[in-house]
């Protein structure tokens, strides 16, 4: 056994009813409660009681991979997942179940969320923002997900996003056609205005508090009706989905951003037998996507430099994902906007597919 030396005193207490879980912990009591020992490393962990609410818990409890019975592949799940690697390939290379790196991207999801948020600026937005609309599906090709994603159009920043589960649409062949009736029959007919009012919370998370925000989408006029929804002042400028995508297209933060999460997302890719099977699972893997764009990848793959992030002054350093999982974060502690509270809870549910309901982990979540 491997002695270490145990922190002179723990944070605050892991339990969210606890009243030294948030806010002023000098008056909060405590006491050692012995030590014990798991785990490939076989080092001593200090274990510690609350005297205000008897949680019992340890050092590991504040660590990202508290309750995970494999923390030394966290961080090699998260490079495969930015690298285009699927479930089952990640599993493969560290001869590990297919399961267990679902269990392990889920986390890195929801911490990913956490961190975003925490990390956000909580002040008006002050650049240009460029949104669109990235379109994949979940399940089945009959259950379309549109993640509507908001860019800082000089920065690169994503802000933020929303999903929405729409009805397929484009050419079909008649047995689609009598197979999307059949299931909408079943399952009812996603909602026509998922998008306006999916994108009427985003502008609702991003433009908090701004005097008036600029904005620049395609010709859908889905958006139009978001905008006046979400009654926050805007300066709406339009441009054809059709016109080039280049580097002088209003759009480009956004056009790029799905190009990255195409190339580096094996569920999203063309043609795919890797795509998610939930719509928790794809909020999962985007969320830890959009934190390894912000804060991890430098802007330039040729020169390097600064992240987006970096860019938009929102951090003075470049993260690695060592840093950036380093010590776990709680929800009550940064607190999330309504609508992303579905997101960490994995509670949206997939059409076509049943509840989004999952079984809660009391302590590990």
């Amino acid at each position: 056994m491997t002695p270490r030396k145990s922190p002179k005193a723990p944070p605050f207490c892991p339990n969210p009813k606890c009243s030294f879980h948030c806010g002023d912990t000098t008056s909060w009591r405590w006491v050692r409660n012995g030590t014990f020992t798991s785990g490939h490393s076989r080092r001593s962990t200090q274990r510690y009681i609350c005297l205000d609410c008897g949680r019992s818990f340890s050092t590991r409890t504040f660590r990202s991979t508290y309750w995970l019975k494999r923390p030394d592949i966290f961080l090699k799940v998260a490079r495969g997942l930015v690298s285009c690697s699927g479930f089952r390939q990640i599993a493969a290379g560290l001869e590990v179940s297919p399961q267990t790196v679902a269990r392990h991207a889920a986390r890195l999801g929801r911490q990913s969320l956490l961190f975003h948020e925490q990390m956000r600026p909580k002040k008006p937005v002050d650049e240009p923002l460029a949104l669109d609309s990235f379109v994949s599906f979940t399940y089945s090709q009959f259950s379309p997900t549109h993640f509507h994603f908001a860019m800082g159009r000089s920065s690169h920043f994503a802000y933020g996003f929303t999903e929405s589960q729409v009805r397929r649409s484009g050419t079909m062949t008649p047995a689609q056609r009598a197979c999307r009736e059949f299931l909408e029959g079943k399952f009812g007919r996603p909602d026509p205005k998922a998008r306006e009012k999916d994108v009427a919370a985003l502008l609702k998370i991003v433009g908090k508090g701004a005097v008036r925000i600029h904005l620049t989408t395609d010709e859908d006029q889905a958006y139009p009706r978001a905008i006046v929804r979400s009654k926050v002042p805007t300066d709406h400028s339009t441009i054809s989905s059709k016109e080039r995508r280049t580097t002088t297209n209003p759009l480009f933060a956004s056009n790029l951003h799905d190009l990255q999460v195409r190339h580096g997302s094996s569920n999203h890719k063309r043609e795919t037998i890797g795509f998610s099977k939930r719509v928790a699972s794809s909020i999962e893997r985007m969320w830890l996507h959009l934190a390894w764009k912000n804060y991890v990848k430098s802007f330039s793959e040729k020169t390097q430099g600064l992240t987006p992030a970096q860019r938009a002054g929102f951090t003075e350093r470049k993260w690695t994902f060592r840093q950036l999982f380093r010590r776990r974060r709680f929800p009550k502690r940064i607190g999330l906007p309504e609508r992303w509270k579905a997101h960490f809870e994995g509670t949206t549910a997939t059409w076509g597919f049943g509840s989004g309901k999952r079984n809660p982990m009391v302590f590990a979540y």
